[in-house]
């Protein structure tokens, strides 16, 4: 089901694919051949395992579209437990591989400058060293979780804080 579905975009309709993932086919091959070694799983005589393409393809799906995982269920035929464990599985290995080089702080007093300057010439925000700001994500709560994940706005919900710099690229985040 899946590599018919995405070999068919990738071949006929390359922005289709855009669309559906959020990023072009090469963007998509780089990512895969970086995540690959820490999502790819055995292969017993029991079953095959669910490639690292579907795991990759599946997880972008939910994060470009916010897809619910039931929907994602019936589109890529694997059970609702089994996604929500690859999304969560396939999230923090993207965050791990790609943290340094697109989530980094200014480390020294030189970049921070950079950055202000950078949001003077370009915002007219002189001496700013970041924009923040927070939005709740609304969740199903995790079993036995109680009240942890319960907000003020009657829902339940994880938390994102984000500091961007001056060209909109996220330096903080925190979940």
């Amino acid at each position: 089901m899946h590599y018919n579905l995405f070999t068919e975009l990738l071949f006929e309709d390359p922005d289709r694919f855009r669309r559906c993932l959020r990023m072009n086919s090469t963007l998509f091959e780089d990512l895969l051949e970086k995540v690959t070694p820490f999502i790819k799983k055995q292969d017993t005589h029991l079953r095959q395992s669910i490639s690292p393409a579907e795991r990759l393809s599946l997880t972008l799906r939910h994060l470009a579209t916010g897809e619910s995982q039931e929907s994602l269920r019936l589109t890529f035929r694997i059970g609702q437990s089994t996604i929500s464990g690859i999304i969560k599985e396939v999230c923090t290995v993207i965050i791990h591989i790609l943290r340094e080089d697109y989530l980094r702080m200014p480390s020294c007093e030189d970049e921070w400058r950079v950055v202000a300057n950078d949001f003077g010439h370009r915002w007219n925000f002189y001496n700013c060293l970041g924009a923040m700001d927070g939005k709740h994500f609304k969740i199903d709560p995790p079993l036995q979780s109680g009240s942890l994940y319960y907000n003020y706005k009657d829902s339940f919900s994880v938390v994102l804080l984000a500091v961007v710099d001056a060209q909109l690229r996220f330096i903080y985040v925190d979940i």
